[in-house]
């Protein structure tokens, strides 16, 4: 049995306080180490930065610790069971690490907890103390852990398997609000931390529906016995981590569903579709997973290029499984789609850069975008989604609607819960041909592995949605509505953000009007053509040029002012727009409504 003990004496500093009993260390010596990364968010963190004060002790004498790298560590060889205290700094209000202050507390126990090299496949237990402050006297805890020694939602002694175990379950402590419903007979909780309004009873039916879809795509029984959703609402944010029984969510305010609303507005359907994604990550990628992943070494990058199966497909289901709930209309759904294919479109990176290259680049590239990534690499999370709308198309194509990628996810996941075997590079490509009857391994290659354009509107056209791309109203447009108003014929090339000097450029278009006038990112535009503008000024001006036309503009890059004649460029159809034609009946069958 490994035994730790997680609390804080100091929640204002951000410091959880954790022990670590070993009773049988190594003879010759214990080795301890700590993720650098975390499953579902595929960069390096280097988590053992936070860690501080790392002490050993056997039968009461101090035993030596020598760090070998940034997050190893040796021990000496001692006699008997043996005692690591340390503490860890937590502050990243993020869904990735640890966060403590004086209102909550929440932890990944990939970045609190030191694994136990040699004896990970040990049981482990947890004891999640209270924090001794006065003002955490109310506090409860909130996790998916199985509880040993602790009444719901109390501080008490925790259990897992074993250490993959263990920091497959956050916690989350602190006064929340907490929302019970069930779905399929497997009881789930909503816990929702910070400062809200929330119609609930609206939050539980729809949610309910929602796990209850993805249970029965998959078919019953769900895989875990119990669920939580751990949200922490803040003012601006949007973000979630998968895990085995539960996820972390980063929602705003305005996305949960007041009291009184009847209409689910973008901000609502933006969470909904959010729990959606996190939640078919219980079969998708938290079981059914790469064959690279069996098991996860945290210590270093595990590159794969199948992330855009895991993601994408992800991200396609998530949507399309609102309106087959009924929480959307298709005009709603097909608005969606519309948005994912805009943001792939306006992205050179396309151009450039495969799906399955984005999947094995996604430790440095994906997650470590700058201000040129728009024009170098492509969102295997985007281009997935349309990936996977393109196969499930063309399979209902070659079989009359007969077959589809609901099958062939069906099937991962009948293949992972008879044998375990994880997917290989061409596993899916096997599948897809098996369940249509087909080779359709070129067909999928050239998606996955190309970077040409994907053959997704003619397809959509197969089943009656009308295909439009028409020009960008503004910065702000993200495409899936008809035009509203005049629309410019020029396009400035650049993405800005008004700031309290002007606008500020936050990038630019390859080749485009900014970048060949010399423009870059940073660039902070104080005056054009003489005068100062905000985003609705200069949308208003954009709306009055024609191609050709000079503006002078000028702008502080650093401390020094420089003037650009920009030369405006005729604008690209780069928006998209879906609308339901004919072909009702086929269309019926692929949205399942």
């Amino acid at each position: 049995m490994i035994r730790y003990q997680i609390s804080s004496h100091n929640p204002a500093g951000h410091y959880f306080d954790v022990s670590l009993h070993i009773d049988s260390p190594e003879s010759d010596g214990q080795r301890l180490r700590l993720p650098n990364w975390i499953p579902g968010s595929y960069m390096i963190r280097d988590f053992s930065r936070n860690l501080l004060d790392l002490r050993a002790t056997s039968q009461g004498n101090e035993v030596a610790v020598e760090q070998i790298d940034k997050s190893n560590w040796q021990l000496a060889a001692c006699d008997g069971d043996l005692t690591i205290r340390y503490r860890v700094y937590a502050k990243d209000l993020s869904v990735r690490a640890a966060h403590l202050d004086h209102s909550h507390g929440y932890y990944n126990g990939s970045s609190v907890f030191l694994e136990v090299v040699g004896q990970a496949d040990q049981s482990c237990e947890v004891s999640i103390e209270k924090p001794t402050a006065e003002y955490c006297a109310d506090w409860q805890v909130a996790t998916s852990l199985k509880r040993k020694q602790a009444e719901a939602y109390d501080f008490g002694l925790y259990e897992a398997l074993d250490y993959d175990d263990l920091i497959d379950h956050p916690v989350e402590m602190g006064n929340f609000k907490r929302i019970h419903f069930e779905a399929c007979g497997v009881p789930h909780d909503i816990i929702l931390t910070g400062r809200f309004e929330c119609d609930e009873g609206r939050l539980v039916a729809d949610l309910t529906a929602i796990c209850e879809h993805h249970i029965r795509f998959f078919g019953e029984p769900a895989p875990m016995d119990y669920y939580q959703f751990q949200v922490m609402v803040i003012g601006d944010g949007y973000g979630g981590l998968e895990h085995r029984a539960s996820t972390s969510l980063v929602a705003s305010r305005a996305s949960l569903p007041k009291p009184g609303q009847t209409a689910v507005d973008d901000d609502y359907r933006d969470f909904l579709g959010l729990c959606s994604h996190e939640y078919f990550h219980t079969w998708n990628v938290k079981r059914i997973k790469p064959a690279v992943y069996q098991p996860y070494d945290l210590q270093a990058e595990v590159y794969t290029d199948l992330l855009w199966a895991f993601e994408g497909i992800t991200s396609y289901y998530d949507d399309l499984a609102l309106l087959r709930c009924g929480l959307i209309d298709l005009e709603s759904y097909l608005e969606l789609l519309a948005q994912t294919m805009t943001r792939v479109q306006r992205g050179l990176g396309r151009k450039r850069q495969s799906a399955a290259d984005s999947s094995f680049n996604a430790w440095t590239k994906f997650y470590k975008q700058d201000e040129n990534a728009a024009n170098a690499i492509v969102s295997y999370y985007a281009k997935g989604c349309l990936i996977a709308a393109c196969i499930d198309l063309k399979m209902r194509q070659l079989s009359a609607s007969q077959q589809s990628l609901d099958d062939v996810m069906r099937r991962l996941w009948q293949r992972y819960r008879d044998t375990g075997v994880g997917v290989e590079p061409d596993t899916i490509q096997q599948i897809v041909s098996e369940v249509v009857g087909q080779d359709l391994g070129p067909f999928m290659r050239e998606l996955i592995y190309g970077t040409g354009e994907l053959p997704l509107p003619e397809l959509l056209a197969e089943i009656g949605i009308e295909v439009q791309l028409r020009n960008a109203i503004n910065m702000q447009d993200k495409g899936g509505k008809d035009e509203q108003g005049e629309v410019p014929g020029v396009d400035l090339g650049a993405m800005l953000k008004d700031d309290v000097a002007g606008l500020v450029v936050q990038r630019v278009v390859e080749n485009g009007s900014a970048q060949s006038a010399g423009l870059s990112a940073g660039d902070q535009v104080i005056a054009i053509d003489g005068l100062k503008f905000n985003l609705g000024q200069l949308d208003k001006k954009l709306l009055l040029a024609s191609p050709g036309d000079v503006w002078q503009l000028h702008a502080f890059r650093r401390d020094e002012l420089h003037h650009f004649d920009i030369v405006l460029q005729a604008a690209q159809a780069n928006t998209f727009v879906l609308k339901p034609a004919d072909q009702q009946r086929q269309r019926q069958a692929w949205l399942g409504n």
